[in-house]
């Protein structure tokens, strides 16, 4: 199994991560490593997860954390997990 970003996500994510570091330097870390954990744990996580409002689609699902939403795509067939992007709510 893979866990795979977009460039989309990672470009979305410094943004987001500069613009926590000018306000808090430590909350940005906490973000950052609740984060990596969500990310790690995707695998035997994935299903808890809700269906994205914003797909049609059953392999695409969201995961709210704190005032963001990350959505992920599961490739069941190639086994993958691919971060599509990350957004406030």
């Amino acid at each position: 199994m893979k866990i795979l970003c977009t460039e989309l996500f990672e470009e979305q994510l410094k943004t987001i991560l500069s613009t926590f570091a000018e306000e808090d330097f430590e909350a940005t870390k906490k973000f950052k490593l609740y984060l990596d954990t969500i990310i790690i744990n995707l695998p035997t996580k994935a299903e808890k997860y809700k269906k994205a409002a914003l797909f049609d689609d059953e392999n695409i699902k969201e995961i709210p954390h704190e005032e963001y939403i990350i959505l992920f795509f599961i490739n069941k067939i190639s086994n993958t997990y691919l971060i599509l992007s990350i957004f406030k709510k």
